[in-house]
């Protein structure tokens, strides 16, 4: 088992270290007895509060390869098809440092430091004409050896390893290149400097040989930026599920025998009573055993509006309880939530779409052999044919091979453009959190909407006043306003809001009564104000038939309609909806123009969904869509053939969001959503997804050539 050294950070095997302490109950490991020393003098210093008890993996966690995930085991270890640190499958809400980027950024640190006097030596001599080779070459030599061998042999280790699991599995990739010329480069360097007499005169200048430390480190420093950058992306991409499990409290107040008591979640049983408070989130699936209030249901269906939640009323664990006081009787909990299933599918999700076989993987299958061969050839032809010493020239031949063959371009042609790239794309409001995302976007022909969020604000505003009888749109908005203003509802934050951008003066409600899910009664002045849906009327006595034709109308635009009553009779119709984004059109038309065909996926209803596809342009529809059956759209689609991009803002969009061969969050959206997609809009506007397919073509054609020219460069060299 590997342990990582808190105070250099150096990851060891259990076996070598070379001392051991205890602090709190949690045993550290140490690779030289310094760092045992001054760990033991203030463990403080050295443990940040999340080092300081890391969160053990359950017995029985299983793991898996983030490159190969057909690889999975019980418990960690190195995947045996590319040496790469195996991750636990299960993500915990208190995860500790990723030991392989700690260790891989330490190398490349020390490395880059090696390296920077050995390439400034390199240019300068350059510079002078090989002046300083002339005068100082020998010396020259050995500062190379003494600079490149810890880089080689310790910073590039894990490069040899990988290239030998690669000829074991016989699966030649990209570290078997790398080892190769990185190793021919140092061991013919290595051995031009300790014996420079063996090769033949021809290859002397000035009494030395001329070496290729340069070449050797800088390839292994560029390619451990690489795997830095690569490691850094991967470590982001179970924060989305620690943020789902952050929606879930810690502890739930639970009544038995009279008594309520704060307890963990994890002890929570099915049939137990908690007591929900307002702003708390809600523990477990349930149903309401007493009370009456209004639950943010926005993470399962991501609609705004909160959902009234009488005694029966099944809530949520992990919604959120906005109003009122429940008591929520447990029928599911722990890993049988709703929240835990969407926990599972983002996981799943995220580890079912196989990483892209990396191009300079794909040349490398052939590249590989071919180089081989044409060098055994080259040391066998000069062998047979060469000039005396002909063992000395062969050698020399085959050596030369390899080290040419090597590209020195390809640690640094694509990490470079993918920085570049991300650069570009945020100045430009479009954050890319992994090359993965950029590289698939460019072939999507397909793009799966959210509604709530995406497509539309996101929250709910007056979009209408239809005044009835003698009444005025400005009397109507100022009485519904003056009984909505003790409210928190956000249909009453809606009217509210309108009345003051409209700079009407809102009177002050008396006698105001709430009747929990159909309205609100009070009196304003001398006026007996009702405000409610068409049951509230029905209770009230008020008609309502005259204003059936308005209402639907109302209700055919996708808002949801109140009735406004003053002293018995209908007064005013008001309608609220969630509106379009002003950019929402635009942006359908030049997706539609970039050749995308638009799927809008929500959990509203149809009604609603069709007013504002129909608004839009939109290609196809599904509404009543639960979180899971989003995934499954995806899913389905892609089965189809399809190149699916999933843009969502939502805790319930994050299964199809990590589903979708590209993940896109709205920067105005939740984090889950953010978390789970691999590129995320900062201003929230699709057209930013017309700009990144731009970024996505422009970067991986700079990624082609740049391969390209290496490989054919190297290949004619």
């Amino acid at each position: 088992m590997t342990h990582v050294d808190p105070v250099c950070g150096m990851t060891i095997e259990e076996a070598d270290a070379v001392g051991t302490l205890d602090h709190k109950g949690v045993p550290y490991y140490f690779c030289a007895p310094q760092c045992l020393e001054r760990f033991a003098e203030d463990p403080d210093a050295f443990l940040s509060p999340r080092d300081e008890a890391p969160a053990s993996t359950p017995p029985g966690t299983l793991y898996t390869c983030p490159m190969d995930p057909q690889i999975v085991q019980e418990g960690p270890g190195a995947c045996p098809i590319c040496g790469m640190a195996l991750e636990p499958m299960t993500a915990t809400l208190d995860e500790g440092p990723n030991p392989e980027l700690v260790d891989m950024t330490r190398r490349f640190r020390i490395a880059a430091a090696l390296a920077a006097p050995i390439v400034v030596v390199a240019m300068a001599d350059m510079a002078a004409g090989g002046r300083l080779t002339m005068a100082r070459g020998a010396a020259i030599n050995w500062l190379g050896l003494a600079l490149a061998t810890p880089v080689v042999f310790w910073a590039g280790w894990p490069f040899f390893e990988r290239a030998w699991t690669s000829i074991v599995n016989r699966s030649p990739n990209m570290f078997t290149l790398i080892a190769m010329g990185v190793g021919a480069a140092y061991g013919y360097s290595a051995a031009a400097t300790i014996a420079p007499a063996i090769f033949p005169s021809g290859f002397r200048m000035h009494g030395v040989v001329d070496t290729y430390f340069d070449t050797a480190a800088v390839i292994t420093v560029l390619v451990l930026l690489g795997q830095v950058l690569e490691l850094r992306a991967r470590s982001r991409t179970s924060a989305a599920i620690r943020q789902l499990l952050g929606l879930a409290p810690k502890t739930a107040r639970v009544v038995r025998g009279g008594e309520e008591r704060d307890v963990p979640l994890a002890d929570v049983q099915v049939g137990d009573v908690c007591r929900v408070r307002p702003g708390e989130h809600v523990p477990v699936d349930g149903v309401v055993a007493d009370g009456y209030s209004a639950i943010d249901e926005s993470m399962i269906s991501g609609e705004p509006i909160p959902v009234e939640k009488p005694a029966g009323a099944r809530v949520t664990g992990g919604t959120i309880n906005t109003t009122g006081t429940l008591l929520v009787r447990a029928e599911r909990v722990g890993s049988d939530t709703l929240l835990a299933q969407i926990v599972r599918m983002v996981g799943e999700a995220q580890r079912s779409r196989a990483p892209i076989q990396r191009l300079a993987d794909r040349i490398a299958a052939w590249f590989v052999p071919a180089v081989v061969a044409i060098a055994v050839a080259a040391f066998v032809a000069w062998s047979v044919w060469g000039p005396a010493p002909r063992f000395a020239h062969a050698l020399v031949a085959g050596v030369a091979v390899l080290i040419i063959a090597c590209p020195c371009a390809l640690g640094l042609a694509t990490p470079m453009a993918i920085m570049v790239g991300t650069g570009r794309g945020a100045t430009a409001g479009v954050l890319v959190k992994n090359a993965e995302a950029l590289e698939r976007l460019e072939r999507v022909d397909t793009l799966v909407v959210d509604k709530t969020g995406t497509l539309t604000e996101g929250k709910p505003k007056l979009m209408a006043v239809v005044p009835l009888g003698a009444s005025s749109e400005a009397d109507a908005l100022r009485l519904a306003a003056a009984i909505e203003q003790p409210s928190e509802h956000p249909l009453a934050n809606a009217i509210v809001g309108a009345a003051r951008e409209r700079r009407i003066d809102v009177p002050r409600a008396d006698d105001f009564r709430s009747v929990p899910g159909k309205g609100i009664i009070a009196r304003v002045g001398a006026k007996a104000v009702a405000l409610g849906n068409a049951a509230m009327m029905q209770d009230a006595g008020v008609a309502i038939e005259s204003a059936a034709a308005p209402a639907n109308e109302l209700r055919q635009r996708g808002h949801t309609v109140m009735f406004l009553a003053v002293d018995g009779a209908l007064a005013a119709l008001l309608g609220v909806a969630d509106p379009v984004k002003a950019t929402a059109a635009a942006a359908i038309e030049a997706l539609h123009a970039d050749g995308l065909r638009i799927v809008m996926v929500t959990g509203d209803n149809r009604l609603t969904a069709e007013t504002v596809a129909a608004q839009l342009g939109i290609d196809d529809v599904r509404a009543d869509v639960l979180p899971a059956e989003k995934r499954a759209v995806v899913q389905t689609l892609q089965a189809s053939g399809r190149t699916v991009a999933m843009a969502g803002d939502g805790v319930n969009d994050a299964p199809a969001l990590a589903e979708a061969a590209v993940g896109i969050a709205m920067g105005t959206g939740t984090d889950v959503a953010i978390e789970s997609a691999g590129i995320t809009l900062v201003q929230g506007d699709l057209r930013g997804i017309v700009r990144a397919r731009r970024l996505s073509r422009a970067t991986m054609r700079n990624i082609r050539q740049n391969l390209w020219l290496a490989f054919v460069y190297n290949a004619v060299g």
